[in-house]
């Protein structure tokens, strides 16, 4: 019997989120679901030992963390100036 392949298994998951991340029309959706992917992928490259493919997701994942803090920050001040 064939031993399972974590690793490997990680790496297809990850790209399920990345994929299915795309179809999304909400921005928030989106970027939460592409963020899930992003740091997976990047684990995945810690595991075979790719700089490449670390660099580049942990990036994608600080991104879409960047822009979601930003969204929610000038939704709340929408919401704080709209009750005045």
């Amino acid at each position: 019997m064939e031993e399972i392949n974590w690793i490997e298994i990680l790496g297809y998951i990850a790209s399920l989120f990345i994929a299915v991340s795309i179809t999304m029309e909400s921005v928030v959706k989106l970027r939460i679901i592409n963020f899930i992917g992003a740091i997976l992928l990047g684990t995945y490259g810690v595991f075979i030992e790719s700089m490449p493919i670390i660099l580049v997701n942990y990036f994608i994942g600080i991104t879409n963390v960047y822009y979601l803090w930003k969204h929610f920050k000038n939704n709340k001040n929408q919401t704080i100036k709209n009750r005045k």
